[in-house]
């Protein structure tokens, strides 16, 4: 491997062409300039400088070694350049995921506005309700609702949602409302992913067990059947609040509503991260506390 002891030094000693100002503008002391170049010197067998009382110039071998380490401390510095652009400019691939009706709604509009700033980014965003693997997957962040099971990555909060149990007005008077947890037994549940619904009692976290005429994977789907009269059903505020605010459907159970949960972002854990994911993640952080 390259030894790169006292090359840094010997290129400042050549341009200043003196011991005291190179040790200035590399902020070290004369004398460990001067053992740098005295070590460097042994270690080539050759002599770089030509030293007088009054003036230091490069000898011929010295002028040759300084046109080659010139060039590569150049290519280094332009390295650093290139480094120093990435951490202000993505650029790239960057591969997402979220679950399809949050991420059509509210994640895919916020990637497009990201993506609209960096035009060398190339973005590939795949809206899915699986827990896709991020690693084995190659996805650089991934969109997750409510609890997070645990996991080996990062996560972070980007905001939260509420989850509403509703209604139709005719649904209400035709079968009345249920009144605690244990009377959703006699109530027709629409049923979306889980065959269960999440509530809060006595300060804990309850998950109770439901039934219905009616499954769906769609929470659309689900929130139309809900608004015909159909049945009850369980679904997070950017699906219902839209109609709960136009008298369409109606909470119920809400003292037994679920705190907030939280809107996460997961990404692998990186000693650093990305710019363009770190930078994705501001944009989007930012976003979603204002909406």
């Amino acid at each position: 491997m390259f030894n790169w002891e006292g090359v840094s030094e010997f290129v400042a000693v050549a341009e200043a062409e003196s011991f005291t100002k190179a040790s200035q503008r590399l902020g070290i002391s004369t004398a460990q300039v001067s053992r740098q170049i005295s070590a460097l010197e042994t270690r080539l067998a050759s002599k770089l400088f030509h030293r007088t009382t009054r003036k230091v110039s490069v000898t011929e071998v010295g002028r040759i070694y300084y046109q080659h380490c010139r060039q590569v401390l150049d290519g280094l510095e332009e390295a650093e350049r290139a480094i120093t652009n990435l951490q202000t400019t993505p650029r790239g691939l960057l591969k997402i995921t979220a679950p399809v009706t949050y991420g059509e709604k509210t994640i895919a509009p916020l990637i497009n506005d990201f993506a609209a700033l960096y035009p060398e980014l190339e973005v590939k965003l795949n809206l899915s309700n699986q827990k896709l693997d991020l690693i084995d997957e190659g996805y650089d962040l991934a969109i997750r609702l409510g609890h997070l099971e645990d996991s080996s990555m990062m996560a972070k909060k980007l905001s939260s949602r509420t989850q509403y149990v509703c209604a139709s007005p005719s649904y209400i008077s035709t079968y009345g409302i249920p009144h605690s947890l244990s009377e959703l037994d006699q109530h027709n549940c629409l049923i979306g992913t889980m065959d269960y619904w999440r509530f809060q009692e006595n300060g804990k976290t309850r998950n109770v067990r439901v039934k219905g005429s009616l499954s769906c994977n769609s929470g659309h789907a689900l929130v139309d059947a809900a608004i015909k009269g159909i049945g009850i059903v369980q679904l997070p505020d950017y699906y219902v609040l839209p109609y709960i605010e136009d008298g369409q459907l109606t909470p119920l159970l809400e003292q037994n509503r679920q705190p907030e949960e939280g809107i996460w972002a997961l990404y692998p854990q990186n000693r650093h991260l990305s710019p363009k994911v770190r930078m994705l993640l501001e944009h989007l952080t930012e976003a979603l506390k204002q909406a």
